[in-house]
Protein backbone atom coordinates (compact mmCIF):
# COMPACT_ATOMS: atom_id res chain seq x y z
CA UNK A 1 0.00 0.00 0.00
CA UNK A 2 2.79 2.39 0.96
CA UNK A 3 4.58 1.55 -2.29
CA UNK A 4 1.45 2.34 -4.29
CA UNK A 5 1.08 5.68 -2.49
CA UNK A 6 4.71 6.56 -3.22
CA UNK A 7 4.29 5.70 -6.91
CA UNK A 8 1.09 7.75 -7.09
CA UNK A 9 2.81 10.64 -5.32
CA UNK A 10 5.72 10.56 -7.78
CA UNK A 11 3.34 10.50 -10.72
CA UNK A 12 1.40 13.49 -9.38
CA UNK A 13 4.62 15.43 -8.76
CA UNK A 14 5.75 14.73 -12.32
CA UNK A 15 2.39 15.78 -13.72
CA UNK A 16 2.43 18.98 -11.67
CA UNK A 17 5.95 19.76 -12.91
CA UNK A 18 4.80 19.43 -16.51
CA UNK A 19 1.60 21.41 -16.08
CA UNK A 20 3.12 24.93 -16.08
CA UNK A 21 5.01 24.17 -19.29
CA UNK A 22 1.90 22.84 -21.00
CA UNK A 23 -0.09 25.86 -19.83
CA UNK A 24 2.67 28.19 -21.07
CA UNK A 25 2.64 26.61 -24.53
CA UNK A 26 -1.17 26.63 -24.74
CA UNK A 27 -1.55 30.27 -23.69
CA UNK A 28 1.40 31.59 -25.72
CA UNK A 29 1.24 34.15 -27.23
CA UNK A 30 -1.13 36.24 -25.14
CA UNK A 31 0.29 39.62 -26.19
CA UNK A 32 2.31 41.13 -29.10
CA UNK A 33 5.67 39.60 -29.99
CA UNK A 34 8.66 41.78 -30.83
CA UNK A 35 11.13 40.86 -33.59
CA UNK A 36 14.36 42.82 -33.05
CA UNK A 37 16.62 43.54 -36.06
CA UNK A 38 20.14 44.89 -35.68
CA UNK A 39 20.16 46.82 -38.96
CA UNK A 40 18.41 49.69 -40.68
CA UNK A 41 15.04 49.34 -42.38
CA UNK A 42 15.18 48.29 -46.02
CA UNK A 43 17.97 45.72 -45.81
CA UNK A 44 17.59 41.99 -46.33
CA UNK A 45 17.22 41.15 -42.63
CA UNK A 46 14.59 43.82 -42.13
CA UNK A 47 12.63 42.69 -45.19
CA UNK A 48 12.70 39.08 -44.00
CA UNK A 49 11.63 40.00 -40.45
CA UNK A 50 8.66 41.99 -41.77
CA UNK A 51 7.62 39.17 -44.10
CA UNK A 52 7.51 36.72 -41.21
CA UNK A 53 6.04 39.26 -38.84
CA UNK A 54 3.10 39.90 -41.12
CA UNK A 55 2.44 36.22 -41.78
CA UNK A 56 2.79 35.17 -38.14
CA UNK A 57 0.46 37.99 -37.07
CA UNK A 58 -2.21 36.44 -39.28
CA UNK A 59 -1.38 32.89 -38.19
CA UNK A 60 -1.11 33.45 -34.42
CA UNK A 61 -3.78 36.11 -34.06
CA UNK A 62 -1.29 38.30 -32.18
CA UNK A 63 0.64 41.22 -33.60
CA UNK A 64 4.31 40.70 -34.39
CA UNK A 65 6.17 44.02 -34.30
CA UNK A 66 9.55 44.61 -35.97
CA UNK A 67 11.89 46.92 -34.08
CA UNK A 68 15.11 48.11 -35.74
CA UNK A 69 18.07 48.76 -33.44
CA UNK A 70 21.01 49.43 -35.79
CA UNK A 71 24.55 50.11 -34.67
CA UNK A 72 27.78 48.43 -33.54
CA UNK A 73 27.50 45.75 -36.23
CA UNK A 74 24.24 44.51 -34.75
CA UNK A 75 25.58 44.32 -31.19
CA UNK A 76 23.15 46.90 -29.79
CA UNK A 77 20.19 44.74 -30.82
CA UNK A 78 21.84 41.53 -29.64
CA UNK A 79 22.55 42.94 -26.17
CA UNK A 80 18.97 44.22 -25.94
CA UNK A 81 17.53 40.77 -26.65
CA UNK A 82 20.07 38.97 -24.45
CA UNK A 83 18.85 41.02 -21.47
CA UNK A 84 15.14 40.73 -22.32
CA UNK A 85 12.80 38.55 -20.22
CA UNK A 86 12.99 34.92 -21.46
CA UNK A 87 9.25 34.68 -22.11
CA UNK A 88 9.09 34.42 -25.90
CA UNK A 89 7.92 37.98 -26.47
CA UNK A 90 11.27 39.53 -27.44
CA UNK A 91 13.08 37.60 -30.15
CA UNK A 92 16.17 38.27 -32.27
CA UNK A 93 16.03 38.06 -36.04
CA UNK A 94 19.78 37.74 -36.34
CA UNK A 95 22.24 37.00 -39.10
CA UNK A 96 25.42 34.98 -38.88
CA UNK A 97 27.23 38.36 -38.78
CA UNK A 98 26.15 39.45 -35.33
CA UNK A 99 25.32 35.97 -34.00
CA UNK A 100 28.62 34.33 -35.04
CA UNK A 101 31.27 36.67 -36.44
CA UNK A 102 31.05 39.44 -33.86
CA UNK A 103 32.55 37.02 -31.34
CA UNK A 104 35.78 37.24 -33.33
CA UNK A 105 35.66 40.94 -34.11
CA UNK A 106 34.91 42.17 -30.58
CA UNK A 107 36.78 41.12 -27.48
CA UNK A 108 34.50 42.58 -24.81
CA UNK A 109 30.97 41.75 -25.84
CA UNK A 110 28.49 42.31 -22.98
CA UNK A 111 26.91 38.92 -23.71
CA UNK A 112 27.94 35.39 -24.65
CA UNK A 113 26.65 34.37 -28.07
CA UNK A 114 26.92 30.67 -27.25
CA UNK A 115 25.28 30.82 -23.82
CA UNK A 116 22.84 33.73 -23.82
CA UNK A 117 20.65 32.62 -26.74
CA UNK A 118 18.58 29.67 -27.87
CA UNK A 119 18.62 29.23 -31.67
CA UNK A 120 15.09 28.41 -32.82
CA UNK A 121 15.12 28.10 -36.59
CA UNK A 122 16.96 29.14 -39.73
CA UNK A 123 14.81 31.65 -41.60
CA UNK A 124 16.95 31.80 -44.71
CA UNK A 125 20.25 30.96 -46.33
CA UNK A 126 21.73 33.87 -48.25
CA UNK A 127 24.27 33.24 -51.04
CA UNK A 128 26.90 35.98 -51.36
CA UNK A 129 27.46 38.02 -54.50
CA UNK A 130 30.19 40.41 -55.63
CA UNK A 131 28.47 43.27 -57.48
CA UNK A 132 29.74 46.56 -58.90
CA UNK A 133 28.52 49.94 -60.04
CA UNK A 134 27.72 49.65 -63.79
CA UNK A 135 30.53 52.15 -64.57
CA UNK A 136 33.20 49.93 -63.00
CA UNK A 137 35.76 49.13 -65.74
CA UNK A 138 35.71 45.34 -65.40
CA UNK A 139 33.34 42.91 -67.06
CA UNK A 140 34.27 39.94 -64.90
CA UNK A 141 35.68 39.11 -61.50
CA UNK A 142 38.93 38.05 -63.12
CA UNK A 143 39.26 41.49 -64.72
CA UNK A 144 38.40 43.14 -61.40
CA UNK A 145 41.21 41.19 -59.73
CA UNK A 146 43.67 42.30 -62.43
CA UNK A 147 42.66 45.94 -61.87
CA UNK A 148 43.00 45.64 -58.11
CA UNK A 149 46.42 44.02 -58.38
CA UNK A 150 47.61 46.72 -60.79
CA UNK A 151 46.38 49.54 -58.51
CA UNK A 152 46.66 48.34 -54.89
CA UNK A 153 44.43 50.17 -52.43
CA UNK A 154 42.65 52.21 -55.12
CA UNK A 155 39.34 50.32 -55.18
CA UNK A 156 36.88 50.19 -52.27
CA UNK A 157 34.17 47.73 -51.32
CA UNK A 158 31.20 48.11 -49.00
CA UNK A 159 29.60 45.60 -46.67
CA UNK A 160 26.85 45.95 -44.14
CA UNK A 161 27.54 42.97 -41.91
CA UNK A 162 30.54 41.10 -40.56
CA UNK A 163 30.20 37.86 -42.52
CA UNK A 164 30.36 39.71 -45.85
CA UNK A 165 33.52 41.44 -44.68
CA UNK A 166 35.08 38.12 -43.68
CA UNK A 167 34.22 36.65 -47.08
CA UNK A 168 35.73 39.65 -48.85
CA UNK A 169 38.88 39.66 -46.75
CA UNK A 170 39.40 35.93 -47.30
CA UNK A 171 39.04 36.68 -51.00
CA UNK A 172 41.60 39.51 -50.73
CA UNK A 173 44.05 37.14 -49.06
CA UNK A 174 43.59 34.30 -51.51
CA UNK A 175 43.41 36.44 -54.67
CA UNK A 176 46.28 38.73 -53.69
CA UNK A 177 44.15 41.87 -53.94
CA UNK A 178 43.72 44.89 -51.68
CA UNK A 179 40.11 45.97 -52.08
CA UNK A 180 39.67 48.40 -49.17
CA UNK A 181 36.76 47.85 -46.79
CA UNK A 182 34.19 50.58 -46.08
CA UNK A 183 31.64 49.56 -43.40
CA UNK A 184 27.95 50.53 -43.49
CA UNK A 185 25.09 50.04 -41.03
CA UNK A 186 23.36 47.22 -42.85
CA UNK A 187 23.16 45.73 -46.31
CA UNK A 188 20.66 48.34 -47.53
CA UNK A 189 23.10 51.28 -47.12
CA UNK A 190 26.02 49.13 -48.33
CA UNK A 191 24.20 48.26 -51.56
CA UNK A 192 23.17 51.89 -52.05
CA UNK A 193 26.81 52.98 -51.67
CA UNK A 194 27.73 50.93 -54.74
CA UNK A 195 24.66 52.14 -56.64
CA UNK A 196 25.56 55.82 -56.17
CA UNK A 197 29.28 55.26 -56.74
CA UNK A 198 30.63 55.84 -53.24
CA UNK A 199 32.42 52.49 -53.62
CA UNK A 200 33.26 50.36 -56.64
CA UNK A 201 32.20 47.00 -55.24
CA UNK A 202 29.68 45.65 -52.75
CA UNK A 203 29.86 42.23 -51.12
CA UNK A 204 26.39 41.30 -49.97
CA UNK A 205 23.66 38.67 -50.26
CA UNK A 206 21.81 37.89 -53.45
CA UNK A 207 18.58 38.80 -51.67
CA UNK A 208 19.78 42.24 -50.53
CA UNK A 209 20.96 43.19 -54.01
CA UNK A 210 18.29 41.54 -56.14
CA UNK A 211 16.15 44.66 -56.71
CA UNK A 212 19.11 46.79 -57.81
CA UNK A 213 20.52 44.01 -59.98
CA UNK A 214 17.21 43.56 -61.79
CA UNK A 215 16.93 47.33 -62.27
CA UNK A 216 20.41 47.49 -63.83
CA UNK A 217 21.71 49.77 -61.07
CA UNK A 218 24.24 47.12 -60.06
CA UNK A 219 26.10 44.54 -62.12
CA UNK A 220 26.88 41.15 -60.59
CA UNK A 221 30.36 39.77 -61.29
CA UNK A 222 30.27 36.47 -59.40
CA UNK A 223 28.61 34.49 -56.63
CA UNK A 224 30.63 32.77 -53.89
CA UNK A 225 28.56 29.59 -53.77
CA UNK A 226 29.90 26.31 -55.11
CA UNK A 227 27.15 26.27 -57.73
CA UNK A 228 25.41 29.10 -59.57
CA UNK A 229 22.51 30.71 -57.76
CA UNK A 230 19.13 29.70 -59.15
CA UNK A 231 18.16 33.36 -58.75
CA UNK A 232 21.12 34.58 -60.83
CA UNK A 233 21.63 31.72 -63.28
CA UNK A 234 23.67 33.82 -65.72
CA UNK A 235 26.22 34.91 -63.12
CA UNK A 236 29.27 32.63 -62.78
CA UNK A 237 30.75 31.36 -59.55
CA UNK A 238 34.21 32.55 -58.55
CA UNK A 239 35.54 29.13 -59.52
CA UNK A 240 34.01 29.46 -62.99
CA UNK A 241 35.62 32.90 -63.19
CA UNK A 242 39.00 31.22 -63.03
CA UNK A 243 39.68 32.13 -59.40
CA UNK A 244 40.77 29.57 -56.85
CA UNK A 245 38.61 30.90 -54.05
CA UNK A 246 38.18 28.29 -51.33
CA UNK A 247 35.51 29.97 -49.20
CA UNK A 248 32.56 28.96 -51.34
CA UNK A 249 29.55 28.21 -49.17
CA UNK A 250 31.85 27.74 -46.20
CA UNK A 251 31.27 31.29 -44.93
CA UNK A 252 27.92 30.96 -43.17
CA UNK A 253 25.51 33.57 -44.47
CA UNK A 254 22.11 33.02 -42.92
CA UNK A 255 19.35 34.64 -40.93
CA UNK A 256 17.80 32.90 -37.94
CA UNK A 257 15.34 33.38 -35.10
CA UNK A 258 16.74 33.41 -31.55
CA UNK A 259 15.27 33.63 -28.06
CA UNK A 260 17.00 34.69 -24.83
CA UNK A 261 18.46 31.83 -22.81
CA UNK A 262 16.00 30.50 -20.26
CA UNK A 263 12.99 30.69 -22.55
CA UNK A 264 10.80 27.63 -21.80
CA UNK A 265 11.30 24.71 -24.16
CA UNK A 266 7.54 24.57 -24.79
CA UNK A 267 7.63 28.10 -26.24
CA UNK A 268 10.74 27.32 -28.33
CA UNK A 269 9.01 24.27 -29.80
CA UNK A 270 5.81 26.20 -30.48
CA UNK A 271 7.71 28.98 -32.28
CA UNK A 272 9.64 26.40 -34.30
CA UNK A 273 6.41 24.70 -35.34
CA UNK A 274 4.66 27.94 -36.28
CA UNK A 275 7.59 29.31 -38.28
CA UNK A 276 8.14 25.94 -39.99
CA UNK A 277 4.53 26.05 -41.15
CA UNK A 278 5.10 29.52 -42.61
CA UNK A 279 8.28 28.40 -44.39
CA UNK A 280 6.48 25.48 -46.02
CA UNK A 281 3.56 27.55 -47.27
CA UNK A 282 3.25 28.19 -51.01
CA UNK A 283 2.89 31.89 -50.29
CA UNK A 284 6.28 32.08 -48.59
CA UNK A 285 7.96 29.85 -51.17
CA UNK A 286 6.86 32.28 -53.89
CA UNK A 287 8.11 35.28 -51.92
CA UNK A 288 11.45 33.58 -51.28
CA UNK A 289 11.80 32.84 -54.99
CA UNK A 290 11.14 36.48 -55.91
CA UNK A 291 13.70 37.78 -53.42
CA UNK A 292 16.47 35.23 -53.87
CA UNK A 293 16.34 33.52 -50.48
CA UNK A 294 17.22 29.90 -49.80
CA UNK A 295 16.07 27.79 -46.85
CA UNK A 296 17.44 25.27 -44.37
CA UNK A 297 15.67 22.53 -42.43
CA UNK A 298 17.52 22.39 -39.12
CA UNK A 299 15.71 21.57 -35.87
CA UNK A 300 16.39 23.80 -32.83
CA UNK A 301 18.87 21.21 -31.53
CA UNK A 302 20.69 20.96 -34.86
CA UNK A 303 20.73 24.73 -35.29
CA UNK A 304 22.07 25.12 -31.75
CA UNK A 305 24.94 22.68 -32.33
CA UNK A 306 25.86 24.27 -35.67
CA UNK A 307 25.71 27.75 -34.14
CA UNK A 308 28.19 26.92 -31.38
CA UNK A 309 30.55 25.20 -33.81
CA UNK A 310 30.51 28.20 -36.16
CA UNK A 311 31.35 30.61 -33.33
CA UNK A 312 34.46 28.60 -32.46
CA UNK A 313 35.60 28.15 -36.07
CA UNK A 314 35.11 31.70 -37.31
CA UNK A 315 36.49 33.39 -34.22
CA UNK A 316 39.72 31.55 -34.97
CA UNK A 317 39.63 32.53 -38.68
CA UNK A 318 39.01 36.22 -37.89
CA UNK A 319 41.91 36.29 -35.42
CA UNK A 320 44.16 34.59 -38.00
CA UNK A 321 43.21 37.25 -40.57
CA UNK A 322 44.00 39.95 -37.98
CA UNK A 323 40.79 41.83 -38.77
Amino acid sequence: MKTAIKVLGSFLAFALALAPHETTAQSYPSKPIKFVVGYSAGGGTDILARMFGQTLTEQLGRQVIVENKPGADGSIAVEYVAKAPPDGYTLMVGTSAEMVFNAGFRNNLPYDLAKDFIPIIHLSANPMVFAVNPTFPAASMKEAVALARAKPGKFFYSSGTAHFRVGAELFNKQAGTTFVHVPYKGSGPAVNAAVVGEVSLVVTSVASSMTQLRAGKLRALAVTSLKRSSYLPDIPTLSESGLDFEVGEGVPSWTGLFAPAGTPEAIINKLYGEVSTVLKSERMKERYASLGYGTSELSPAEFGAAHKAEIVKWTRVIRDLNL
